[in-house]
């Protein structure tokens, strides 16, 4: 039987499983085990009844207005519980320094007065909204769920390629793909201590919960979706249902006297937590897009007057643009004193004329981003983009400059990918998702590993025909039992002299004078005896047992 990774190239990037042909990185050395034993029909005969198993739980994304199953990989990604750690510190450390630079720029806005960013930076930012000035949450939390990207560079350092503390989403797929990869090959979930992610739901309840209005004590939270067209519904149904909360669209809330309501068979019901995925532009059509049909009137001044929390908070989006990116490790270092524990991809700013020049003349080199995209749209590739484009791109670069940043090429790790009916490598990224309670950053083990599904494509997210990979964070080993320290027992010897004298057929009932008697004329008798249970309670009842229950010795 031929070894499913016969052949298997390794390219000048980092790969995942290999270290060298045929010799898997220790995370992986078990499930490289595994799936040497299985031939490549085997395996993709289990990757059709995954397939299957994602189509019928309805598992989809929208793409091009249309709903489409998306794909899920059967060959896992794992990350040591090392290598996790580090992610876990890092991750948590960049959501803290970011909530701390968004409570500045919609407050005292100290972070300009000591030149740590420009204030044009943030001002210019199309997602900075001055209606969110002085717009202070109940327990101080705007990043309530956020979204960390990483790449793995080719010396196998990860490296934040963007930040996402808006409405980030995948994270249904992370527990969709753990629930099928898990009923699909349960042997190999059986040889592994694989972190377990069904508790994000409650995590995050938890964390809305957390961030109620002051005096609430059973807030009631809804999940806010633009509705069945979005290209993410299929989350927001889950998360909802997984959270037990009621899903709603703008038409099913209304704002009357600073209190947020839902419609219900039974009337209307107070709302005290929003958990939207409503862009902000659509969210208040009376604070911004005043032809917004699907969000709700008034919901912003609700939140001014304290009456409703909206998770993640209105303006959140200043931070996770991509210009203001590159100045989070200056951030970190300014409100938490400490150094960045995970770095930035090489990144150049455009706001020097002679940087500008230079990305111009470079563009055949470098990747250009537009700060304000998303999915992967705008992003122009240079080593693989033709004359056409280049030339279409240097005009709007030139002509405004705030909107582009520019990255040094990363060539992302590669992960073995079943690929018809063969494992070959493929380029994947990697989103850990934060859940921020206010008083605890807490890491999803693993997040969701996106793979680019074309042979050499760079481009992972799901609009541009990417897919996803089950990612395992493998628990440490158990720490070896050692000995508990023996009890201290008291020990009862005893002969034929310190028992009673008594007639086999009769109870020899409490101890008396004359059974005290009969044992002290008995003293000189040294030879043991077998004793009934019956004959041992009545000689020994005064006696001492051991100290910790585990009665008497002989």
């Amino acid at each position: 039987m031929a070894d499913l990774f016969d052949g298997y190239p390794l390219g000048q990037q980092w790969d995942e499983m290999f270290s060298a042909p045929g010799r898997p990185r220790t995370p992986y050395t078990g499930l490289f085990s595994s799936l040497q034993s299985m031939s490549g029909e085997e395996l993709s005969a289990r990757a059709d009844v995954l397939s299957q198993t994602y189509r019928d739980a309805g598992v989809t994304f929208a793409h091009a207005g249309e709903e489409q199953p998306f794909p899920l990989d059967i060959v896992p990604r794992v990350i040591g519980h090392e290598e996790w750690a580090v992610i876990e510190r890092g991750v948590a450390q960049r959501v803290r320094a970011l909530e701390a630079f968004l409570a500045d720029v919609y407050g005292a806005g100290e972070v300009f007065a000591d030149r740590v960013v420009p204030r044009s930076v943030v001002t210019t930012s199309a997602h900075f909204h001055r209606a969110a000035h002085g717009l202070v949450p109940p327990n101080g939390v705007r990043v309530h769920v956020s979204g960390i990207d990483l790449v793995r560079d080719e010396a196998g350092d990860f490296r934040v390629l963007e930040d996402n503390l808006r409405s980030p989403s995948g994270v249904s797929y992370v527990i969709t793909n753990r629930a099928a990869m898990s009923s699909v090959l349960p042997e190999l979930f059986g040889d592994h201590r694989v972190q377990p992610v069904a508790e994000y739901p409650g995590r995050l309840l938890a964390a809305l919960k957390a961030s109620a209005p002051a005096g609430v004590v059973d807030p009631t939270v809804v999940l806010l979706t633009p509705g069945v067209y979005n290209s993410a519904y299929f989350e927001h149904a889950l998360l909802a249902r997984q959270m037990g909360v009621e899903l709603v669209e703008g038409r099913d809330l209304v704002c009357s006297g600073g209190q947020v309501s839902m419609r219900t068979t039974d009337g209307q019901q107070r709302v005290d937590v929003i958990y939207r995925r409503i862009d902000d532009e659509f969210l208040d059509p009376v604070h911004f897009r005043s032809d917004s049909v699907i969000g709700c009137a008034g919901v912003v001044n609700a939140a001014r007057a304290g009456r409703v929390t909206i998770a993640n908070a209105v303006g959140n989006g200043v931070a996770d643009d991509k210009l203001l990116y590159t100045w989070v490790p200056d951030l970190i270092r300014y409100h938490l004193g400490e150094e960045p524990i995970l770095a930035n991809a090489d990144t150049y700013r455009l706001d020097e004329p002679d940087t500008v020049e230079w990305v111009l003349a470079s563009l055949d080199q470098l990747v250009l981003k537009p700060v304000d995209g998303s999915g992967g749209k705008g992003i122009v590739i240079g080593p693989r983009a033709d004359q056409r484009t280049l030339e279409e791109l240097a005009v709007k670069v030139r002509a405004s400059p705030r909107d582009w940043i520019a990255q040094a090429p990363i060539g992302l790790s590669t992960s073995p990918t079943l690929i018809n009916g063969r494992i070959a490598p493929r380029h994947v990224d990697l989103r850990p998702f934060a859940v921020n309670d206010g008083s605890d950053v807490w890491v999803l083990p693993g997040g969701l590993t996106r793979v680019a599904l074309p042979e050499g494509e760079l481009v992972v997210n799901s609009s541009q025909g990417g897919g996803s990979k089950d990612t395992w964070v493998i628990s440490p080993p158990r720490p070896a039992v050692e000995p508990g320290p023996e009890h201290d027992v008291t020990r009862i010897e005893f002969t034929t002299a310190d028992l009673p004298a008594e007639s086999p057929a009769q109870d020899p009932g409490p101890p008396n004078d004359n059974a005290l008697a009969q044992s002290q004329q008995q003293q000189q008798s040294k030879d043991p005896v077998l004793l009934t249970p019956r004959e041992l309670g009545a000689s020994l009842w005064t006696e001492s047992t051991d100290v910790d229950g585990g009665g008497v010795r002989c």
